[in-house]
């Protein structure tokens, strides 16, 4: 029976655990202009998720499919199919899923695969009817599929003017740069039905079943999706498509710093780069308290929030830009840096409140070979996910950075308060030295956030008790709802003056610029 690679794992459908969504919907029976509204919605992809899939014979309540299938009769199966093609000349451009037939608990169904298409916008009749004339552009709303509003359709012609990067096809390549070994090792770790044809069948039709190559059968190339997952150097077709980890054990000032590169397929990358920093970075912490038989036991950073912020860094770069994804390690804070930052209509603040969430993605191929894999769940439930590993451990909540033109991204994860006076008790006498926050920090916190304080005592009486600190970092520990005038000009004035200075003086415009205390600065601020 033919097969197809789908996100959709089988086994979980039978048992009942996948519900409808805005990739999924379930049919009863075959209802050809319902079909052809919904093939025309997951073909606009007004959200960039990848399109969708139909899965025709099985009946839905509240969502969920009822099982066993209604089913289709058999013979009347090859019928449907020739249906379907048929709908998909009447579509505008013209559209074809992938068709493929499933055998469900005895029950037969058809599952149709339609992706994203790459000649959008699409318009479908709103009525089969021969008389009818009307044709109209249709688009997934959480579970249904919806006729677009006039507002809806300004929107969608305005995404026909590109194809997503991942999407695109590759035309410095070729159909040999994809490696069949790598493609095998997916389908095996998704559970795939194609993972035991995958070497019998012919390699063009496995590549074009799981949408990684398009074109003409004279000049079939890759998409870029799948150079990025199923070439083992990806890199030398997106220069700096890696990872770089970056410790610096005494602070970005120090003389000492140890660096990782990680690089290959997005899937192993990832997931060497999380192996690492899990090896070089967490610690559990058990602290024993006084007239308590339980001990305190946290992690110095909880790794499910890491794990999250780097995945999604993974997952929504710009691999046209020629920027890695660096996460740098200092003592008291790990950051996580990606190019470019969010979409414009994610407001900062409510990312901060973990409210926000993108209607726009900008892998949507990458996003789905990453879901497949359990490596993310997309949705815009990143922030939520990090949020709450943060508060289950007991950590600072993380900042999140960009600058008004959206050009970068930065995570930044404060170290546990618990982690951070460990380490002050193992330096001892050296617990006070930049770069570790001592035990009288909270006395001085209360002196940097008064007004009785001039602004450059209360700058250097903060960066005192820091490695460094963006702008941005002085901005709101210094209580201001945002970067003042002020506070650049009395910067500005204390580097003049040699108080403090830049961590990247060769990069004064850098958007990742921090600012730390001078020798002479110290002895100001002493």
């Amino acid at each position: 029976m033919p097969d197809i690679h789908l996100p959709i794992n089988i086994d979980e459908l039978i048992k009942g655990h996948t519900i409808e969504g805005e990739r999924l919907e379930f049919k009863k029976g075959w209802n050809p202009e319902a079909v052809i509204h919904t093939l025309c919605a997951f073909a606009n992809d007004f959200h960039n998720l990848g399109g969708g899939y139909i899965i025709i014979g099985i009946e839905e309540k509240d969502g969920r499919p009822i099982l066993p299938p209604v089913g289709i009769t058999a013979n009347k199966i090859d019928k449907i199919q020739k249906e379907i093609l048929a709908l998909g000349y009447r579509m505008r451009p013209a559209y074809h899923p992938v068709i493929a037939p499933y055998v469900i608990q005895d029950r037969h169904v058809l599952i149709l695969w339609a992706s994203g298409g790459q000649t959008r916008p699409y318009k479908a009749p709103v009525s089969l009817a021969k008389e009818a004339k009307e044709f109209a552009y249709y688009i997934r709303k959480a579970s249904t599929t919806v006729r677009a509003t006039h507002g809806d359709e300004m929107e969608l012609l305005g995404l026909a003017a590109t194809v997503p990067f991942d999407d695109r096809i590759a035309h410095r390549s070729s159909l040999e740069d994809l490696d069949l070994a790598l493609i095998r090792d997916f389908l095996r770790e998704v559970g795939s039905n194609l993972y035991e044809d995958a070497t019998a069948m012919d390699f063009t039709q496995l590549c074009r079943q799981m949408h990684i190559v398009s074109g003409p059968a004279e000049i079939i190339k890759p998409l870029n999706v799948g150079l990025l997952f199923f070439n083992n150097a990806p890199d030398c077709f997106f220069p700096q498509a890696q990872i770089d980890v970056v410790k610096f054990p005494d602070g970005p000032g120090g003389d000492v710093f140890t660096e990782k590169i990680f690089k290959g397929p997005l899937n192993r990358m990832v997931k060497e780069a999380l192996a690492y920093i899990n090896a070089i970075l967490i610690e559990e912490i058990v602290v024993k308290q006084r007239g308590r038989p339980e001990a305190e036991r946290f992690f110095n950073y909880p790794y499910e929030a890491l794990e999250e912020a780097l995945v999604n860094a993974v997952y929504h770069r710009s691999y046209e830009i020629r920027e890695p994804i660096e996460v740098r390690i200092l003592p008291d804070h790990v950051t996580i840096a990606s190019y470019p930052g969010p979409d414009r209509s994610v407001n900062l603040e409510d990312l901060q409140a973990g409210r926000s969430a993108t209607r726009r993605y900008r892998n949507r191929r990458i996003g789905e070979f990453l879901k497949e894999l359990n490596l993310t769940e997309g949705r815009g439930t990143g922030i939520p996910k990090i949020l709450r590993a943060i508060k289950k451990n007991g950590s600072p909540l993380p900042v999140f950075e960009t600058d008004e033109d959206r050009t970068y991204f930065v995570t930044r994860f404060p170290i546990h308060p618990g982690a951070l006076q460990q380490l002050t008790k193992e330096d001892g006498a050296d617990a006070e030295k930049p770069g570790t926050k001592s035990q009288y920090q909270s006395q001085y916190q209360s002196q940097y956030q008064s007004d009785k304080q001039p602004l450059d005592a209360r700058i250097c009486l903060y960066l005192a008790q820091m490695t460094d600190a963006s702008i941005s970092d002085m901005s709101e520990q210094l209580g201001q709802k945002r970067v003042s005038g002020q506070l650049k000009v009395v910067l500005k004035d204390l580097i003049t003056q040699g108080t403090i200075e830049f961590t990247m003086p060769d990069k004064p415009q850098s958007r990742l610029q921090r600012y730390r205390l001078t020798a002479k600065g110290r002895e100001f601020y002493k």
